[in-house]
């Protein structure tokens, strides 16, 4: 036996904001999944610090790893330096074909791959301040393990993040599952007594 309940129709627009809630689409101020940061890049970018390993193809004495310099470049034998920074890996690999091609080879097929990224930072409140090589998938607690843990005066649950890709270096609030990029700087406030 069931027992039928007849309902009011609920408005469209209730509807419509619970299909956004559901969805996660419908952030709200103080939710650690509100967009305050920007999303992750999709594609990463090259900067200095990071080490890629380019392979032309055939061309073993070609093949090797670098290290981005501090100008967001790398050096290369027979072409020398190739700006490297704020390009994307295929972006790189295109740039060191152009350079090689037709002077030193016809046709090269030169790929590059990301070995190691350019290291985050994090200061403030943690028993061990520095650089940490950064890992994919990082969150603010990660970093926050990485360095030592936490001090007794530390907020457990409030930071700020600065990330290296913001040309205006904006601190921003930061919770303990936002993710970190290389070259971001994290900073964990101190609580008041």
């Amino acid at each position: 036996m069931f027992l039928r309940l007849d309902l009011p129709t609920p408005p469209i627009a209730t509807v419509a904001g619970l299909f956004l809630l559901a969805a996660g689409l419908g952030g709200c101020a103080g939710d650690p999944g509100a967009p305050d940061l920007a999303p992750k890049q999709t594609e990463y970018r090259l900067g200095p610090g990071d080490k890629v390993l380019v392979t032309v193809f055939g061309q073993d004495d070609l093949t090797g790893q670098h290290v981005v310099d501090g100008q967001g470049d790398i050096s290369l034998s027979l072409i020398g330096a190739v700006p490297a920074g704020d390009k994307t890996a295929p972006q790189l690999a295109d740039a060191i074909a152009r350079r090689l091609s037709p002077k030193y080879l016809n046709d090269p097929k030169v790929s590059v791959q990301v070995l190691n990224y350019r290291p985050f930072y994090i200061v403030g409140e943690v028993k061990s301040p520095g650089s940490y090589p950064y890992v994919d998938d990082m969150t603010v607690m990660n970093a926050v393990a990485l360095a030592g843990g936490l001090t007794y005066r530390a907020r457990e649950d409030e930071f700020y993040i600065t990330r290296k890709a913001d040309p205006e270096k904006v601190k921003r609030e930061a919770f303990p599952n936002t993710e970190v990029e290389p070259g971001d700087l994290i900073t964990v406030r101190e609580r008041f007594f």
